[in-house]
């Protein structure tokens, strides 16, 4: 049984920092790669970060760019987000998803992801 479960996130002053965590189970980490993804109250949900190779290439969305850092440990099972120089602009719930078919976690593409974690919020105040 797939599974994703969710941690970390919060509160944060601008200028801060936060980690989120997915705990995967039920598939092979390793071929198939973890997004993250945030929606915005009143926006569409769009892709932060996602490993796009198994070599360990990544896609960051522009506003995130030198600032979140994903990352996985295949030992634990878990794919984290590292977001630093926090902004008010980001704040958002956040969620980790799993895609079988190898979709990007840009373009648009969020409905053709199966399987989500439960979402956590993230609260940035200036």
């Amino acid at each position: 049984q797939v599974k994703l479960v969710q941690s970390g996130g919060g509160s944060a002053q601008a200028g801060g920092s936060l980690r989120l965590s997915c705990r995967t189970s039920g598939f092979d980490l390793d071929y198939f790669p973890v997004a993250w993804f945030r929606q915005a109250p009143g926006k569409e949900r769009e892709g932060v970060s996602c490993f796009l190779r198994r070599d360990g290439y990544t896609y960051y969305e522009d506003s995130v760019k030198g600032r979140f850092t994903i990352s996985r440990d295949d030992d634990r099972r878990t794919v984290y987000l590292q977001m630093n120089s926090l902004k008010p602009e980001d704040t958002a719930v956040y969620y980790c998803a799993a895609d079988f078919e190898g979709t990007p976690c840009y373009g648009g593409h969020w409905s053709r992801y199966d399987y989500w974690g439960q979402g956590t919020q993230v609260t940035v105040s200036s």
